[in-house]
């Protein structure tokens, strides 16, 4: 059974989310937050595996409180639900330790099929959209002063070897894991273990903030 908590401002759309994720089988909503402060301190009192997170909220945004709750280490994972599908809000999200983010107007079933991925650790956003996400507005956002490292310098990176930087370039490039073993002539099974590896050696909780650690070492450049 998948636990979700529901963040968002909108009593309706509380309410229809609720209401189409209780006539699931495998989920069940365990508490709904009107803002920010609502959903660190219950996901703190809750522990749900997967929270529906919206962006613009009365006093603690939705960004605000995805850092927070992500850097409290909790095993919660949030998916962002956002009016726009590519703003600089989306952006901001995932960098704050979102695993992905889909628009409001997704049909139901994508929604239900974002849940259930972001809950076993898969994220949301396809590769290649997550790339032009990044590279439409990584230039628009404040600069992160702890990552004007080149790649050599940064420590994140200190641990991995040539063939799981290799890797991890190429998914900051947007390539998929059998793009991966074709290009590079892997095995998927491999590049599957490479990739669990380098998440794990740099902190990364899963395939998007790789990808956004692959631009903040500038192991890729925004095109």
């Amino acid at each position: 059974m998948t636990t979700v908590l529901i963040a968002d401002d909108q009593p309706l759309q509380r309410f229809g989310s609720r209401m189409l994720l209780e006539s699931q089988d495998d989920m069940t909503v365990v508490g709904e937050a009107a803002n920010g402060s609502e959903a660190v301190r219950m996901a703190a009192e809750l522990h749900p595996d997967v929270i529906l997170m919206d962006i613009r909220m009365p006093g603690l945004d939705g960004i605000e409180a995805t850092r927070r709750i992500t850097a409290a280490g909790d095993r919660t994972r949030i998916l962002i639900v956002t009016t726009f599908d590519l703003d600089e809000y989306a952006y901001a999200g995932l960098r704050a330790g979102a695993s992905g983010f889909l628009v409001k107007d997704a049909q139901p079933e994508e929604l239900l099929s974002g849940i259930r991925a972001v809950a076993t650790g898969d994220a949301v956003v396809a590769p290649s959209l997550t790339r032009r996400l990044l590279d439409a507005y990584v230039h628009h956002l404040p600069t992160d002063p702890t990552t004007e490292t080149t790649p050599h310098e940064d420590p994140r990176l200190a641990s991995l070897t040539d063939r799981e930087r290799e890797i991890l370039t190429v998914i900051g490039k947007g390539w998929t894991n059998t793009e991966i073993a074709t290009r590079l002539h892997l095995a998927e099974s491999t590049v599957k273990t490479h990739v669990g590896r380098i998440l794990a050696k740099t902190g990364s909780r899963d395939r998007i903030q790789a990808v956004i650690l692959a631009y903040d070492t500038k192991l890729v450049q925004p095109s």
